[in-house]
Parts: structure tokens; sequence; C-alpha cells
């Protein structure tokens, strides 16, 4: 016997991840430069220097059992301040190591918060377009989550259809800005509103809602653009943070949740937030990991690769005609798929092995995502694939 509902995620990956593997089996039989592998946001410029200077001196300066024994479940409180002493430099906020709890990356982090919070018949919403895993992390750890549609063709919040989808049973509202798959930086105008309805919301059920903040991507930014910190915008909001694309170091799993200082009954979310964790197998964050990121803290990604591609692509495919926001921050395209039907779209492009990503998951069935974070050679290899795609549509 076995619990089937978990077989049943097993067999299914997602299905970037499908795509994935199918541009590893089709490498295999027609050589890699003939895949044109647009699926998976996989960093591609090295870690920067900082990075592996701080390995190398962790396992060259400290004894063994500093680098790779326990820490507590929260983890290093020293590396946890430099983490905070950032943002406080930053963003002015009075963060300490109290507000920060390391996770094993975002994923575990986003999971522990919606376990932390659900409660019966919590719900919890998302607005399309949106990572994927979304539905599973909420929908498999006590909640349900809610969709809130897509604001074409800007694909900032829409504000209309998160009032209409809020009511007594919502605990949180995850945003994602930089927001994966569009790349669209969500207006500090845009968050204040919605701080705004948060806050009538919350007195109107009496009860906390809280905006739960995936940020993977915010140190990923183009044209000087600014990301705005959420603490500093709406008291109840709870921080997923992975350093896995600012450092690119995403084998590494490192990560945490933030708790916001202003948040109503602070320390028993974070008390809920570190027994979630315990309850999914959480020891700690691996310690060697904690250490780079605390001496790390302060690292800021070269975008000037991720950029370039930015350019190249969107320009490329403005000119063949297709339509897209341009991105203003991590490192993917979202396009309106000919036809708009990205299932068919994508399943076109796979005839060219040219492997994009269907908006369906994402809550956009009329939208794919390309990647571009990937080797500028294989750009230029696969727009004349894009151009011919375009032309048998027309």
């Amino acid at each position: 016997m076995i619990n089937e509902t978990m077989a049943g995620l097993g067999r299914k990956r997602s299905s970037i991840r499908e795509l994935f593997e199918y541009g590893k089996q089709q490498a295999a039989l027609v050589g890699t430069e003939n895949v044109y592998d647009f699926s998976l946001g996989n960093p591609s410029i090295p870690a920067p220097p900082e990075v592996d200077e701080a390995i190398i001196s962790a396992v060259r300066d400290l004894d063994s059992i500093s680098v790779h024994g326990y820490t507590s479940a929260a983890g290093n409180p020293a590396l946890r301040e430099m983490v905070t002493a950032d943002l406080n430099k930053r963003y002015g906020t009075n963060l300490t190591s109290f507000n920060i709890f390391f996770t094993c990356g975002a994923a575990p982090s986003l999971v522990s918060v919606v376990k932390a919070l659900a409660v019966e018949g919590s719900e919890f919403i998302a607005q399309a377009p949106f990572f994927p895993e979304y539905t599973t992390f909420v929908n498999y750890n006590g909640g349900k989550l809610v969709v809130v549609p897509p604001d074409y063709p800007d694909f900032q919040i829409n504000l209309a259809g998160m009032e209409a989808a809020i009511n007594e049973h919502t605990q949180g509202v995850i945003i994602n800005s930089p927001n994966n798959p569009t790349g669209v930086i969500y207006s500090e105008e845009t968050l204040k509103k919605l701080a705004a309805l948060l806050t009538e919301k919350e007195k109107e059920y009496g009860h906390p809602i809280y905006i739960i903040s995936d940020e993977p991507y915010r140190e990923l930014v183009y044209d000087n653009a600014f990301v705005p910190f959420m603490p500093s915008i709406y008291h109840d909001t709870i921080v997923c943070y992975s350093f896995s694309k600012a450092l690119s170091v995403p084998g590494e799993r490192i990560g945490y949740a933030l708790v916001a200082d202003t948040c109503t009954d602070e320390l028993a979310v974070m008390d809920a937030i570190v027994g979630a964790a315990r309850v999914i197998g959480h020891v700690c964050a691996p310690s060697l990991q904690q250490r780079v990121v605390g001496l790390c803290a302060g690292v800021r990604p070269d975008m000037e690769a991720y950029d370039k591609n930015r350019l190249r692509l969107y320009n490329a495919l403005s000119e063949y005609g297709y339509t897209c926001v341009k991105p203003q921050g991590a490192f993917y395209l979202f396009v309106k798929a000919p036809g708009d039907d990205a299932n068919a779209f994508s399943e076109e492009a796979k005839k060219r092995n040219l492997l994009i990503v269907s908006g369906e998951s994402f809550g956009c069935p009329d939208y794919f995502r390309i990647s571009t974070c990937v080797a500028p050679d294989m750009i230029e290899r696969a727009l004349p694939h894009f151009e011919a795609l375009m032309e048998e549509y027309r």
C-alpha cells in the first residue's frame, strides 16, 4: 500500500521539468547543438568570485566541525544577522536574526509558511501568471489555492480580481516580483493599493491576511529598476527568499523565511514556521552555505550577460511579430502564442527541437515562457526557428 496521491505527483513531473528531460533525450539523439532548450531557469553565468572564496576560506581556515557541523534549526545567528544587516542597510528596516529562518531554498520556505498559516478551510490567493509549483505547495499542505486572472497586457496586480477573491477564509496572498514568468516588477503604487485593500479586509474579517512575498529574483533587475521591499509597505508580510538565482548557486539549496517585525503575532508566526519546517524534515540548512550567504549578503549579480540575452531575444521576437511585455527583472520572456494556444504552439516548436514552456500551468494558456539565461550562441541558432514558426502561423 502506498499513498496514491503522492505517487501521482511523483509520476508526473512539472511541465518545465518534463520539457527539460525531453531536451536531454533529444540531445542524445540529434546532438546538443541541434536542441534549443529554453525550458529551465538555470543561471548561465558563474557564481561571483566571492562565493568560491567564501567556500575555500571556510574549508582552509576553519575546523571541520565548524564548517560541516549542525547549526541551530533557524541557522547560525551571526550569519543570519549578516543577512538582516544587509537588508536594513538597503531598505531602512530594523530586522534582526530573530526575523530570519534559514531554509533549504525558497520552496521549503514557501511550504513551511503555508503549513504554518493553514487552518481549517484556509485559502491562499495567487495571481496568474504564477510559478506552477504554488499549486502543489498550497493544495497539499493544508490550503486551497485561489487563482486571480491576469492583468493583461501589463501583468501588474489585478486589484479588482484580488478584491473579488478575498473572503473570510483568506489566510495569505502570494506575490512574486520580479515575476516568473513575465519578468514584470510590481510597482510601488500597485503594492500600496494591495496593502490598503488587505488592511481593509483584515478589519472586515477580524484576522490577519498575510502577504507571502516570493522573492528569488529580487536582485536580478535591468535598467536600474527598483524592487519595492514588501515589509516596508505592508505590516503583515512574510518574505520567502532564495540565493539560488542572485548568486548562481541553484544546486546549493539555501534561502530563508523572513517574518517582518511588524507582523501580527510575529513570534507565534515564526514559531509556526519553525514547527512546520520540522514536520517536513528540516534539521538545519547546510552549514557551509549559511556561511557563504552570510559573507556574500551584499554581493550582487553581474547582469550584463543576462541583459544582452534579454534584449537580443526581446528585440528579435518583436521584429518577427511576437508580442510580449519587456522584462524588468528575472531572466524570462513571456510571449503571446500565435494562434492563442500555447500548448499547440509549444508542440509545433518541439518539432524543431525548440523547447519553450506553455503558459497553461502558469495560468495563462495563451502565452509561453522562454528562459533567457542560456548560452548566447544557442539564441543565435534558435532565432531562425522562431522566425520560421511565426511565418508558418501567418
